[in-house]
């Protein structure tokens, strides 16, 4: 959220594309809302759970009139990467996604775990029990690294300038 207010600071409503059966929508949400009512901006929520969902979800997107768009984590998401930013492109709506992936593939910016980090991570734990650790006495960890990635090509496409202070917390510059 705060990302898309750097782009947009005098945007006042904000989407987010949530699948409603994932277990986690209802925190995703709840965290989403949060977000927007420290950012002063109104939240509309847009479920998506199944592909035939999409066109719905940015119609409604463009009749609220949200300036930008949260994608929020899921497999849904993830296996119809292009699909997405395909209607992100036509309808020139700025968006954050959750994965690496998005940006690379032409999508404006992702926000998320570093799914390098995290497998080093998974490294870490099965080099503990190979050595004999009891996985029931592991703590459980989250995520520890996550990161920017920003991708110029898009931002010029949808008209966008990213401020320089952006660029600078960036961990990858795509152009």
């Amino acid at each position: 959220m705060e990302v898309l207010r750097e782009i947009l600071p005098n945007a006042t409503v904000i989407a987010a594309l949530i699948n409603p059966t994932n277990p986690a929508a209802e925190v995703d949400i709840e965290e989403l809302q949060n977000a927007a009512t420290r950012q002063g901006v109104r939240l509309v929520v847009l479920n998506a759970a199944s592909e035939s969902d999409f066109d719905g979800a940015f119609a409604t997107l463009i009749q609220q009139r949200a300036a930008a768009l949260l994608v929020a984590g899921d497999a849904l998401f993830t296996g119809r990467f292009d699909r997405l930013i395909s209607l992100a492109l036509q309808h020139l709506v700025p968006t954050v996604y959750f994965s690496r992936k998005f940006a690379v593939a032409g999508g404006l910016m992702s926000y998320g775990t570093s799914l390098p980090d995290a497998y080093r991570q998974v490294g870490v734990y099965v080099g503990r029990i190979l050595n004999g650790a009891k996985p029931a006495d592991l703590p459980v960890q989250r995520a520890v690294k996550v990161e920017l990635i920003i991708n110029l090509k898009t931002a010029k496409a949808l008209g966008l300038t990213i401020p320089p202070s952006l660029l600078a917390r960036a961990d990858e510059v795509i152009e």
